[in-house]
């Protein structure tokens, strides 16, 4: 089962436990996927559309710190927090 973060706009945050590094997440929207770095938010792979971009760097943004806490605990693996969806 691959844990999911958060939910918001019809867009769908996992966290691969464990995964490569650098600390990052999936982000899907519709048919589109990006591998998000956790750190400053750049693409790793993959890409979304304008605006579901710019509301998942706003999401990661507000949550970076739980962002790296769920990283660390996928590592172990342990069982992953849910983080708030964007208002």
């Amino acid at each position: 089962m691959v844990p999911r973060l958060s939910e918001f706009y019809g867009i769908v945050i996992y966290m691969y436990f464990s995964d490569h590094n650098p600390p990052h997440f999936h982000a899907i929207y519709a048919e589109h996927e990006a591998i998000i770095g956790v750190d400053d938010g750049s693409i790793i792979r993959g890409g979304l559309p304008k605006t579901a971009a710019g509301l998942v760097e706003q999401w990661r943004t507000l949550h970076e710190t739980e962002l790296h806490r769920n990283w660390l605990l996928a590592q172990t693996p342990a069982p992953l927090s849910s983080i708030e969806p964007l208002q």
